[in-house]
């Protein structure tokens, strides 16, 4: 399948899966320094299968897998008694386990340090071979495309957009941002949106922000122009917190998507605080308004 063409031509958004992390601590997981609750691929397998099933049961087109503190700048701090390539494969088989022919399995790809850092502590170098181990790993493994997700940093941005599509591999770059739409390194987005565009993602999209800096973002942006798709912070508090909660319903976060179906995205999700229902919720709107 051509994933790029088979997303971008689809005649309504595919819906991609909520939070996987918070749901996780939510159900006794204990957040860890380095890895979040990523260890739970291999401590808690089935609970993170479960996981996968129910957004899936939900509605979700599109799960992604649990690897978003798998990644080698982080697991070489864990000491870890595991490989690497062991930890992020135990991550995509449990994906694999649940997917079906309808289900495409997202490899996330995250930062390479904490989310939302604004300073680099590792050299390119690091970064480099940090994200080219992280996709590579991921592809080999059998995901349909890398969802690079969360960049804030130009020069992350760029590599990683620059690697997939240097070695044919299909990927989604998903932006986070402040108010002023800067990213975390000080860039304006609108340049790094048309910047990412010659690396031909199969789309754009924006995460982890704010239903506020959406919009901010819309009425600013003309999205219409491109290939886009959103999955917006849903947790009550700052999205710096260790412990993340629901803050936005499930109905009011459907009410709010349904606002933005004019401008025709391709992908929509929910992020941090989420849980089954946003996801229940937001198919039950495509198929109001699409007539599934």
């Amino acid at each position: 399948m051509d994933i790029t063409s088979f997303i971008r031509n689809s005649n309504k958004p595919l819906i991609l899966d909520g939070a996987m992390g918070s749901l996780l601590q939510q159900k006794g997981i204990p957040f860890d320094e380095y890895l979040w609750t990523a260890k739970a691929n291999i401590s808690n397998p089935n609970l993170v299968k479960d996981i996968h099933e129910n957004y899936i049961s939900a509605g979700a087109d599109i799960i992604s897998t649990n690897t978003f503190r798998t990644n080698p700048a982080i697991y070489n701090k864990s000491y870890l008694k595991v490989s690497n390539k062991d930890f992020i494969k135990s991550a995509v088989d449990i994906a694999k386990s649940v997917k079906t022919k309808n289900t495409l399995i997202a490899g996330c790809n995250p930062p390479a340090e904490d989310s939302y850092k604004s300073k680099r502590e590792i050299s390119q170098n690091e970064l480099e071979i940090n994200h080219q181990f992280h996709i590579n790993t991921l592809w080999e493994n059998g995901v349909d495309f890398i969802l690079n997700e969360t960049l804030s940093h130009k020069d992350e941005i760029i590599f990683t957009a620059q690697y997939c599509n240097n070695n044919k591999i299909p990927f989604i770059t998903s932006l986070f941002f402040n108010n002023d739409l800067t990213l975390l390194s000080r860039e304006k987005l609108i340049d790094i949106i048309e910047e990412l565009q010659s690396y031909n993602p199969i789309l754009i999209s924006f995460n982890c922000i704010s239903l506020n800096s959406f919009e901010n973002l819309v009425n600013t942006v003309d999205l219409k122009k491109i290939y886009f798709g959103f999955y917006l912070n849903c947790g009550s508090g700052n999205y710096t917190d260790k412990n993340i909660t629901c803050g936005v319903t499930p109905e009011s976060y459907s009410q709010f998507v349904n606002k933005y179906l004019y401008i025709n995205p391709k992908v929509i999700g929910s992020c941090c605080g989420s849980y089954y229902n946003h996801t229940k919720e937001i198919r039950k709107l495509i198929g109001e308004v699409y007539r599934d």
